[in-house]
């Protein structure tokens, strides 16, 4: 059979059940075996039989839901690729809109004659943020911290060979060390409602962590948690972006509003027009503008 015409049924097959880019994923799953791209598998006139046995493997598990990204081992993410798999939350190209406001910020401190910028990403997960940013940022001091142990080794695996300070722990208490000295703080943290639990994609429900989507029953646990860290990391006028669900567009922000030491509070959204990430700036207190 041609690649062609098994990717056309391939990818009817995935429509069946349910896949939500059946085109694609059929794509990358044939790239894959056969160690090629998308973009050359044109070239590809016949399929053998050893490569035939594993395409069939790993559509009929892609059809069962697993996440194309544990099939194949890696994850594009802006201009990186991660390797990712069981134990980790899978990046979503919606997080790369808050990465590179990430490193926009970075970017805009050194802009202003600072000889040090920091970042801290917390709950890193598979160290994206992390890496994104100090990939497009190298100038940036980057540090990241992660709770989940099998999430940790991931990031271990995919922040290893960069210059990032990756600590395990409870982002709620992390960097004690760095109190009041951070430029910007990035979270993509749990923020599904525990009640939403029928509505997450089955790749997502199924695979992912728990501990990386469900947060208290609005959604909100780390986000307040966040609020209030963050402010204790940032230097006054240091920055935070965090992401939250298209229905917390918002709530989110009001977090921010209720903590109490936030100002220029706003919310951003995706390029679908949904909303996406909440970014607010430390405010400078009274003490903080004698000294």
């Amino acid at each position: 059979m041609s690649p062609r015409v098994l990717l056309a049924e391939a990818a009817q097959r995935l429509r069946r059940a349910g896949v939500a880019s059946p085109e694609y994923d059929a794509a990358e799953l044939l790239a894959h075996v056969l160690g090629t791209t998308r973009g050359q598998l044109a070239l590809v006139e016949e399929l053998g039989g050893d490569a035939a046995t594993e395409f069939e493997r790993l559509l009929t598990r892609r059809a069962a839901r697993e996440p194309l990204q544990h099939l194949t081992g890696v994850a594009p993410f802006r201009h990186v690729e991660l390797a990712v798999g069981p134990g980790a939350f899978v990046p979503r190209p919606e997080t790369e809109l808050l990465a590179g406001w990430a490193i926009e910020q970075a970017a805009a401190r050194v802009s202003t004659g600072s000889t040090r910028v920091r970042v801290v990403d917390l709950c890193t997960g598979s160290g994206a943020i992390a890496r994104a940013a100090k990939d497009e940022a190298p100038h940036a001091e980057v540090h990241a911290v992660e709770l989940s142990p099998e999430a940790f080794r991931w990031a271990q695996l995919n922040l290893s060979a960069c210059d990032v300070d990756l600590r395990e722990g409870d982002f709620s208490t992390a960097f004690d060390d760095l109190v009041g000295t951070v430029d910007v703080v990035v979270c993509n943290p749990p923020y599904v409602p525990l009640e939403a639990w029928e509505s997450v994609a089955v790749e997502a429900r199924d695979h992912d962590p728990h501990l990386a989507l469900f947060s208290g029953e609005d959604g909100l646990d780390a986000i307040r948690a966040v609020a209030v860290r963050a402010a204790d990391l940032l230097r006054p006028g240091g920055v935070v972006g965090v992401e939250h669900a298209d229905a917390q567009g918002e709530s989110a922000p009001a977090v921010f509003a209720a903590e109490g030491r936030w100002e220029e509070i706003r919310d951003h959204r995706d390029l679908a027009g949904r909303p996406r990430f909440v970014t607010a700036r430390r405010a400078v207190a009274r003490t903080d503008a004698a000294e």
